[in-house]
């Protein structure tokens, strides 16, 4: 059966590209990794640590050189009291840290550096500092044969090639098992896409995308990454990574990493399992009769369609049109998500809500909750200000209850909102409520069945709430399998490809077929 292929493995939820002040940005170490604590099972915080080819000073661009060395300074200097505050978070079984830092590259595109194990000597944790990508690899692998095993993943590929976008004919997979798709840069799956590159470092360009580098042949997984400014790992929107992995665990971790069983995600927890030939997603498998492809997909929310991509053109599409929705029962399996935030621009709002249930039961809780709109230090971040500002405070079988402070949406198209997101299996006729800074709400289970429900705190212009529609238990789960016998004989890749309704997305790491 192809969906055995998944069984002996869990889902785990990382953030391995990220920043704070530990180099240039904002929000202490601390805030990072008790950000972490709340939606991730693994994370690096990512220092900036070098630029070898960066650009000659000019007035212009004066002010990005002197925040960079800054920044590479405070990294260096601060190094060893970070890694033992990272070693004091670490949490085998439950919250896996790994050591972190981040070079730059004008010609063949940034990399960040992970160290597996973080209980070596700090002298073996060392950053290091090449010449050139080449050198790096050099480096990289001289560790390895100290024993010292590091990962060097690609990031915002998508710029163009000479501007710290990838250069694909210099990509070595022996350090890069992954490359990042998605982050708040923007996404670097294809040209066209949801969420174009619009930072000040440019838009993207063909040549950088994940799509060009299948096309060159090479083989990767993807991940997706915050590259958040404002020490939030995981922040909701921003990028998020997913591993198939044997147990929750460093070993584990970094065996899925180096096997590519991973998928990137944009902000909601999308459960995506890919297949071929019963070998999971970032396989290589040999060539030759019939190639059974396999998906299975439980979403956070409706989906809107799922692809699969063969050599990087849609094969198979599946959206509501394809699938006949079951006729629930009475006890209804859905998630319930609750969004807090609006009111006045550039102002900030606490909440104390709880969210919960009157019968039935809470699966899984999921919080949403977002960090500031930083991807630079020269945007936000106010003086010593505390960056951790949302936390789960109680988690029960029929409610959970949260702080989170919203900030009001600076614009027309810039989601600023917190939430919380439970999973719950329910009678239909029964209540869900929401108590939000003294405000008692409730509505029906089937009510939201129906569609969304929102509300103002205090009259118009003030700050809001909105419960989603809950979505029918068969608008979260979807299942592809079929056999694809074209060109069989030829090299190949297939990727699997999920669009929600809410404008969140998943991508598979690749399967490939090589000869």
């Amino acid at each position: 059966m192809a969906g055995d292929t998944f069984k002996n493995l869990q889902a785990l939820y990382g953030d391995i590209h990220n920043h704070c002040g530990i180099s240039y940005g904002h929000g202490s170490l601390s805030d990072a990794l008790a950000n972490a604590r709340e939606r991730l099972d693994f994370v690096s915080i990512t220092g900036h640590a070098f630029w070898p080819d960066m650009p000659d000073p000019e007035p212009r661009i004066q002010h990005v050189i002197d925040f960079h060395l800054e920044g590479f300074s405070k990294l260096k200097e601060g190094w060893p009291v970070m890694l033992q505050e990272l070693r004091e978070k670490d949490e085998q079984g439950s919250f896996t840290v790994f050591p972190a830092f981040e070079i730059h590259f004008c010609e063949t595109g940034d990399r960040n550096i992970l160290f597996k194990d973080i209980d070596r000597a700090d002298e073996d944790l060392a950053i290091v500092y090449p010449a050139d990508l080449q050198d790096l690899n050099e480096q990289l692998r001289a560790l390895r044969e100290r024993g010292i095993d590091t990962l060097a993943q690609p990031h915002h590929t998508g710029y163009k090639k000479g501007t710290r976008g990838i250069d694909w004919d210099t990509f070595e997979p022996e350090f890069a098992p992954l490359v990042e798709l998605i982050s708040m840069h923007g996404c670097s799956e294809e040209s066209d896409n949801t969420r174009p590159f619009l930072h000040v470092m440019g838009p993207s360009d063909y040549e950088g995308t994940i799509q060009y580098g299948l096309a060159s042949g090479n083989i990767f997984g993807v991940t997706g990454g915050t590259d958040h400014h404002s020490g939030h790992p995981g922040s909701y929107g921003h990028g998020m990574t997913g591993i198939w992995a044997e147990e929750n665990s460093r070993e584990a971790i970094w065996k899925a990493f180096y096997e590519r069983r991973t998928w990137a995600m944009t902000g909601d927890r999308i459960d995506l399992k890919f297949a071929a030939n019963g070998m999971p997603l970032g396989s290589v498998v040999e060539c030759g009769g019939k190639r059974n492809l396999y998906l299975d997909v439980a979403t956070g929310g409706a989906f809107d369609y799922v692809d699969i991509l063969k050599n990087n053109r849609l094969i198979k599409r599946v959206s509501e049109c394809d699938v006949v929705p079951e006729e629930p029962g009475e006890l209804i399996r859905t998630k319930l998500n609750l969004e807090l935030g609006w009111g006045p621009r550039n102002q900030t709002y606490q909440w104390e809500a709880e969210l919960g249930i009157t019968d039935g039961k809470i699966i899984s809780v999921e919080p949403r909750f977002r960090g500031q709109q930083v991807v630079s230090p020269t945007e936000g971040g106010a003086g010593d200000q505390s960056h951790y500002t949302a936390r789960v405070l109680e988690k029960g079988e029929q409610s959970v209850s949260f702080s989170a402070l919203s900030e009001g949406t600076p614009n027309n198209f810039t989601n600023t909102s917190q939430g919380m997101c439970i999973e719950v299996e329910m009678p239909r006729d029964a209540s869900v409520y929401a108590k939000l800074n003294g405000q008692n709400l409730e509505w029906k289970l089937s009510t939201l069945m129906e569609g969304a429900r929102s509300g103002l705190m205090n009259g118009i212009e003030s700050n809001a709430w909105r419960m989603n529609r809950a979505p029918l238990p068969s608008e979260l789960h979807c299942t592809i399998e079929f056999d694809d016998e074209s060109d069989v004989d030829e090299s190949a890749q297939y990727y699997a490809r999920v669009r929600q309704k809410n404008d969140h997305w998943a991508w598979s790491s690749p399967v490939f077929f090589r000869k």
